[in-house]
């Protein structure tokens, strides 16, 4: 699944960056930015978690614990407004099909990302600069498959309320807000196809957004289930499952309903190997 994962979106980005059609907000600013994040996210851990199980030696510096956190953090918050970004490009893609060119010009695309970029920067460098102030104790074997930040607290011999507090009011933001925005523009699309699509439109539209929401309800159900609900009614076992459902499942799934699935994509690929396989004459 990792090796999926990692060929599928180096695929994805080689494809935007080698065919011209793709060059459109949607792909260039958005669709590459997801594969990206995506990419790096499931590389944060799953590496070093196979690692583990081969070499029967689970072990990791405070410090790199502290890398694994940030990152893990950054990534996952890059990816979780990326697909907010996808959902409103749809939206007005939809319904403002005739605007489309002037709503989501280059500049508001790049705003988009940087913006991104910027508040998860900020969000997981919060948690980073929170933890030092915590005292752990002779226990050091963290709870679950990978540096976590719930798992690392629950080793904290010194008061965690803070940091407990931090969590869940990022997180509630981070996650559930977006959430709110991509269930919000997924209902304004439905709604804007059913006023004027034929019945096969409508099929096809529900079908679309369908496995969208699906994927997205994967990925937030196991974040805030994690982040969001107290930490003593769940346990160790449920965590880690949990963990990779949204860690190693939803970046392959993501792979195939924002990416594979898509009929520029299977497009571009065909262009880019029928370039290949043509002899140059003389």
């Amino acid at each position: 699944m990792y090796l999926t994962t990692i060929l599928g979106n180096l695929l994805i980005i080689v494809l935007i960056l080698l065919d011209t059609h793709l060059h459109t907000p949607m792909y260039l600013f958005l669709s590459k930015k997801l594969s990206f994040s995506d990419l790096c996210f499931s590389s944060v851990t799953i590496p070093e978690l196979l690692q583990n199980i081969q070499s029967q030696d689970p072990s990791i510096p405070y410090a790199g614990c502290l890398t694994k956190i940030h990152f893990f953090l950054f990534f996952g918050g890059l990816g979780n407004f990326i697909l907010v970004a996808m959902a409103y490009d749809r939206y007005v893609a939809i319904c403002f099909s005739l605007h489309y060119t002037i709503i989501m010009s280059p500049k508001l695309c790049l705003s988009l990302v940087v913006l991104s970029w910027v508040v998860t920067m900020f969000y997981s460098l919060l948690h980073i600069l929170l933890i030092p102030r915590l005292s752990f104790c002779a226990d050091n074997v963290i709870p679950h498959s990978f540096c976590e930040v719930s798992a690392l607290l629950k080793l904290a011999c010194s008061d965690t309320h803070v940091n407990e507090l931090v969590l869940f009011i990022i997180a509630g933001t981070v996650v559930f807000i977006p959430f709110l925005l991509i269930l919000v523009s997924h209902v304004c699309i439905v709604s804007s196809i059913l006023k004027v699509s034929s019945a096969r439109g409508i099929h096809k539209a529900f079908s679309t957004c369908g496995s969208h929401l699906s994927v997205v309800s994967l990925f937030y159900g196991t974040v805030i289930d994690l982040y969001l609900c107290p930490s003593a009614k769940k346990s160790t076992v449920k965590d880690t499952v949990m963990a990779l459902m949204y860690m190693v499942v939803t970046p392959m799934l993501n792979l195939f309903i924002y990416s594979l699935r898509n009929r520029d994509i299977k497009g571009a690929l065909g262009r880019v190997l029928c370039k290949k396989k043509i002899p140059f004459s003389v």
